[in-house]
């Protein structure tokens, strides 16, 4: 066999399912992984339709894979053909001094599968085969499906955010701004870690349902309510952490807003180039703390497997739709509907 099905963007909102050639494991480290499952982000919607532009073409979106090792290369130790892995897309080299003190997302030679960051982009897992470094693979745990285990890199992501970089603490009231996906496993990961009132914010309903569902305490629609009071009705002090993993400058600005003295907030959803607005005496005197989060780290990656695989987090119960990669364009239609959560392409 030498060639793969792959949906290939072509330009902005000009997606083919075509034939490619196959990847070869020729260079030193190299793994072909045979795709099973792979997540749709947000992130692959918004290069597809031209809403994130930093795209080169033709490329091969899809950076949240769980497959099958098909073929090795030279120097290859750790994995042999026919391992279970769940792929980090971000490869990094550990060698770099950023790799050294343990951001490997901060790497200075770093490249990244069909998703966004580095300048150096590999074709991702939209397609029944991708390839890959050694250094990207996790062993699959035989408890975690492979549609589960797709959800590693986002789950991940959730813990580096509400747990390592805003530092969460047991029995913290808690407000998410948006519950997708994302948005979904923050929240998760905050119930699992002891918040105490977990708010989840977003104006669809069907996604303030499943967040009721899967632990949230309180939910709240901006768009039916005046969300402040509401939220600060539930928690009168105001929230110890606000996590905005919504993407619209106007979760941004909520965020802001709910502000209270010593509140920590993370602009963990907004990826694209928008601003807003902060009072300087307004925040001096709050003394919150501010923090951010992007991508994942080793780190990140090994503690998302453990909260899967003792059952902590299920990562199952996001998943709304599954759709094979020969109806991905299906699927896209699906995430331009607030009557989703997490999409899976089966190639």
């Amino acid at each position: 066999m030498d060639t793969m099905l792959a949906a290939v963007l072509h330009d902005f909102d000009d997606l083919r399912i075509e034939q490619v050639p196959l990847p070869r494991a020729t260079d030193f480290g190299d793994v072909v992984v045979r795709i099973v499952s792979c997540g749709v982000c947000a992130t692959d919607y918004k290069a597809i339709k031209g809403i994130r532009k930093n795209i080169s073409f033709p490329s091969i979106q899809g950076h949240e894979p769980s497959g099958i090792v098909s073929e090795i290369g030279p120097g290859v130790t750790h994995v042999k053909v026919g391992d279970e892995v769940i792929v980090q897309p971000l490869g990094h080299c550990g060698w770099c001094p950023n790799c050294r003190a343990g951001n490997t997302h901060y790497c200075e030679h770093a490249f990244v599968l069909g998703g966004d960051g580095p300048d150096d982009v590999w074709n991702g897992a939209f397609a029944e085969y991708m390839l890959t470094k050694e250094s990207t693979l996790y062993p699959k745990p035989a408890s975690i499906s492979f549609d589960a285990a797709a959800i590693t890199e986002p789950l991940a992501g959730a813990w580096k955010g509400v747990i390592h970089h805003s530092g969460m603490q047991v029995g913290d009231d808690v407000v998410v701004i948006g519950v997708g996906s994302i948005g979904m496993l923050c929240m998760m990961v905050a119930k699992t870690a002891g918040a105490a009132r977990l708010i989840a914010v977003d104006t669809s309903d069907y996604a303030l349902d499943q967040a009721l569902k899967l632990g949230a305490t309180h939910v709240v629609n901006p768009s039916a309510c005046d969300a402040k009071k509401r939220i600060y009705e539930i928690i009168p002090r105001g929230p110890d952490l606000i996590v905005e993993a919504a993407g619209p400058i106007g979760a941004v600005n909520l965020m802001v807003d709910l502000r209270r003295r010593g509140t920590r907030w993370n602009v963990f959803g907004i990826t694209t180039h928008e601003k807003f607005e902060l009072d300087g005496g307004l925040t001096h005197f709050l003394e919150g703390r501010q923090d951010a989060s992007f991508g994942t780290t080793t780190v990140s990656m090994m503690k998302a497997i453990r909260l899967m695989e003792t059952g902590m987090v299920d990562t199952e119960t996001i998943i709304s739709h599954r759709f094979p990669l020969a109806q991905i364009h299906e699927a896209l239609d699906v995430m331009a509907s607030p009557n989703r959560n997490k999409i899976i392409i089966n190639p």
